[in-house]
């Protein structure tokens, strides 16, 4: 290792010795003026000027949308971009994605209090209560223990949704997952098990105790007068086990307190309305508070949405109809978007859905910019925490990236330029492995039900410990900069809002 060294190392400084010695000719024949007819030399000049033009909004903001892309890392994002702009018909890297074009970028850092790498329910308690805790946990400070009842109850972190809802701004939750879900469960409630989604999925111990399940919480949210939209999936935890699913009908609910959870929320007022499908949806009028459940465990992946049979609306749909009500609220409001299903598709290993439910969710953005005023509306664009997909090999520009890389490997057979480090595309999994690593097949590759080649063998491909992007546009965004601790995305949110001053102020809440 040391000669090879040494000898590049003489090669270096003989050159650099050459080239600037007095009178020497130069090594390199080098053009002095501007390369005016180079696009790429006109691009970089275009984007200096557009950097140079951004100029910092000081707060305060009226309005905050906190979006979300569940397991969606810098990789997904490059990837989700190239694939964005060959589904436009271009070559694919020059691309951007909305959120991309937002002046204001830092680095998010995701572990949890006690893990490397973190799950959703971590990540996301420190997003919206500003303190770091365990994985699996729900908006409770890291003096709780895991699953631990008596210590969830007095150690709860107040949520930006209970201090906005306090201060008296409107407050909405959508979703593709579930809303008991990790992410958007952490908006409103305290638990110490993130998989406590109904009172079924509790331990009689924890309920004897006094905890209550997430679907309740949600229901009865005691801040300010309520949630004021939430739209997702997750039927199934506030059906009581005797009612019927209105879309799945030999399936029911599978709550067993008897309580009908769903009914509960449109008994709260006339202006309270339970919806199942898009025509419900859609019907509802515009003074409504939503709560949508449109599926009875996760919505659709947005590559199989239009084959549902019982309809339901797409993530840009439910954020446009969230900002639309929300935005009714004079004092402002508070929404959280959860695009949950990326994270599902990369534990499946298939990179086909992770990508196309980051589009959709860029879409969703780019409908929220132009809905909202950027004077007076702060959009962050983040993730969770990321994965294990790898971008790979030499492909040529323009090429599919959802295709071979045009390489052979090591033993003779093409491969993909999307990859899993794990899960359940490992070569590992094939009974026979005497013919050695299974062939990829370009055209295969392509299509949606495809799952990646995996190195190492497991049934869901794992999350990854990588830090990931913030996006930022409007009020405060400026204050995102460099690499930051992932509970610092509350403290702007907060200070952008003024919430903890405004809630303080305002009369006391009837809770």
């Amino acid at each position: 290792m040391t000669k090879p060294f040494i000898l590049a190392c003489t090669c270096l400084a003989a050159l650099t010795a050459c080239a600037t010695a007095p009178g020497a000719p130069s090594a390199v024949s080098r053009n002095a003026g501007p390369l005016a007819d180079d696009p790429w030399f006109a691009l970089g000049q275009q984007t200096l000027a557009e950097r140079k033009a951004v100029r910092s909004i000081r707060g305060p903001a009226k309005n905050v949308i906190l979006f979300v892309a569940d397991g969606m890392d810098p990789t997904t994002v490059a990837a989700a971009r190239i694939f964005d702009g060959q589904l436009k018909g271009g070559t694919g890297e020059e691309n951007a994605l909305s959120f991309e074009r937002f002046a204001h970028l830092a680095m998010s850092k995701t572990y949890t209090t006690d893990y490397q790498v973190p799950d959703s329910a971590g990540t996301m308690s420190a997003m919206v209560t500003g303190v770091k805790t365990k994985s699996g946990m729900l908006s409770l400070t890291d003096a709780a223990e895991r699953g631990d009842c008596a210590s969830a109850l007095a150690a709860a972190a107040p949520t930006l949704a209970e201090y906005a809802e306090r201060a008296g701004l409107a407050v909405g939750v959508v979703s593709t997952a579930e809303l008991t879900h990790a992410t958007p469960g952490a908006v409103y409630a305290h638990v110490p098990e993130r998989g406590w989604g109904s009172d079924a999925d509790m331990p009689a111990a924890a309920k004897a105790a006094g905890c209550v399940d997430i679907a309740r919480q949600l229901i009865e949210f005691p801040y300010g007068d309520g949630l004021d939209i939430a739209l997702g999936g997750g039927r199934a935890h506030f059906l009581p086990l005797t009612a019927s699913d209105p879309e799945d009908g030999g399936e029911t609910g599978e709550r067993e307190d008897g309580r009908d959870l769903a009914a509960e929320w449109a008994a709260k007022s006339p202006d309270h309305v339970f919806v199942w499908n898009t025509a419900q949806f859609e019907a509802a009028s515009a003074d409504a508070k939503i709560l949508g459940l449109f599926e009875r465990g996760h919505l659709e992946f947005e590559a199989d949405r239009a084959a549902d049979t019982g309809g339901e609306p797409s993530l840009t749909e439910m954020t446009v109809a969230a900002i639309e009500r929300l935005s009714r609220r004079d004092e402002g409001f508070f929404l959280v978007v959860e695009a949950g299903r990326v994270d599902h598709a990369h534990h499946g290993g298939n990179a086909y859905r992770a990508l196309t439910d980051t589009i959709e969710f860029a879409e969703a953005i780019a409908a929220a910019r132009a809905m909202t005023a950027v004077e007076d509306t702060l959009i962050i664009a983040t993730a969770d925490h990321g994965h294990t997909m790898a971008f790979q090999g030499y492909p040529k520009r323009g090429a599919s990236i959802l295709g071979l890389t045009g390489y052979d490997a090591a033993d003779g057979k093409g491969y993909a330029t999307l990859a899993y480090a794990n899960g359940p595309g490992s070569v590992f999994f094939e009974e026979d492995l005497s013919a050695g690593r299974p062939p990829v097949d370009a055209d295969a590759a392509a299509l949606a039900n495809y799952r990646q080649q995996a190195l190492i063998p497991l049934r869901s491909e794992t999350h990854g410990g990588q830090d990931v992007t913030i996006h930022a546009s409007g009020p405060n965004a400026y204050l995102f900069d460099g690499v930051v601790e992932q509970n610092y995305i509350f403290h702007v949110i907060e200070d952008a809002l003024r919430l903890r001053a405004r809630a303080a102020s305002a009369a006391p809440a009837a809770d």
